[in-house]
């Protein structure tokens, strides 16, 4: 099987190389903007790609010839694809438009990553079959994406998930969960919004998902996520007891007073039964999650 990954310097690109690199009867090609950030660079190959570059993708497909692609990459801060909506549209919409393209010409099977923001969070766990409807632009451009691959003639999987979490290299965004745990260590003051719901998601067990769907061919719509459901807020008292920080300096505020760019959805989390059932998806629980990164951050 080849395999193409597509933002292989993301959190999740990186889970996926070290996830599948080396395994037997695989060959592997990661692909990103700029230099691999990844160290161990075994039982792979990396070219640098932009994948809105129509021309370089196009050379890729036609010397690599995938079976399958794992499209990680995306422009996923909420606020900036707010402000440049030209650039989101471009990474997120059009890109996705090349590679269906190239993977119908090669007869590949397309596995997208979409998110829980195409969802207004009015009615949230949300199964696959509910009726998207966001409330951002990054939210509708993603929503675009799903619609284009669903309308299309290629083998297609959409895998949407939910803050997503872990230790990668040279990240040039950090995460929810690190960063609550960076901030409660200094032990400075926090203020965390209590009316925003969500089931964060481990890199490991995304890069699992997407390692299924790809191993099993399944086609469809899949909500991979975390198993645990907190607000925000919850969730960084969580860390703080995982880790023995003191609490006492988190205080609760309300979305509508951060005045961001973007709106979030209320509540999402997601109903993980196909998953479960169709891929034998088992997620970690958030402390168990923790583990992971925790020994991660040691060595």
């Amino acid at each position: 099987m080849r395999i193409l990954i597509t933002g292989s310097n993301g959190l999740l690109g990186q889970k996926l190389l070290k996830l599948l690199a080396g395994k037997n009867e695989l060959d592997l090609l990661a692909t990103s903007r700029g230099e691999n950030r990844v160290s161990n660079t075994e039982g792979y190959t990396y070219k640098e790609v932009d994948i809105t570059n129509q021309t370089q993708i196009s050379q890729v497909f036609d010397q690599f010839k995938p079976n399958v692609v794992i499209n990680t990459a995306a422009m996923t801060n909420v606020d900036a694809c707010e402000d440049d909506r030209e650039g989101c549209w471009k990474l997120n919409v059009t890109a996705v438009e090349y590679l269906i393209e190239l993977s119908k010409t090669h007869h590949s099977h397309l596995i997208h990553l979409s998110t829980d923001f195409v969802f207004d969070g009015e009615a949230g766990p949300y199964q696959e079959t509910d009726e998207p409807n966001p409330l951002s632009y990054y939210g509708k451009s993603k929503l675009e994406a799903e619609k284009l691959l669903q309308a299309s003639a290629v083998n297609w999987s959409i895998v949407r998930t939910i803050i997503v979490y872990g230790v990668g290299e040279k990240m040039s965004r950090s995460n929810i969960v690190l960063w609550a745990k960076e901030a409660l260590e200094k032990g400075g003051p926090l203020t965390i919004v209590n009316d925003q719901y969500r089931s964060p998601t481990l890199a490991e067990d995304l890069a699992m998902a997407c390692w299924l769907i790809a191993e099993k061919k399944a086609q469809g719509i899949y909500h991979i996520s975390g198993k645990d459901f907190f607000s925000i807020i919850e969730l960084v008292y969580a860390v703080a007891d995982f880790y023995g920080y003191d609490k006492s300096g988190i205080t609760a505020i309300s979305s509508a007073s951060l005045n961001q760019a973007a709106k979030r959805p209320p509540k999402t989390g997601f109903v993980l039964d196909k998953a479960i059932q169709d891929l034998n998806y088992s997620p970690c629980s958030f402390v168990e999650g923790l583990s992971i990164i925790t020994a991660q951050l040691k060595a």
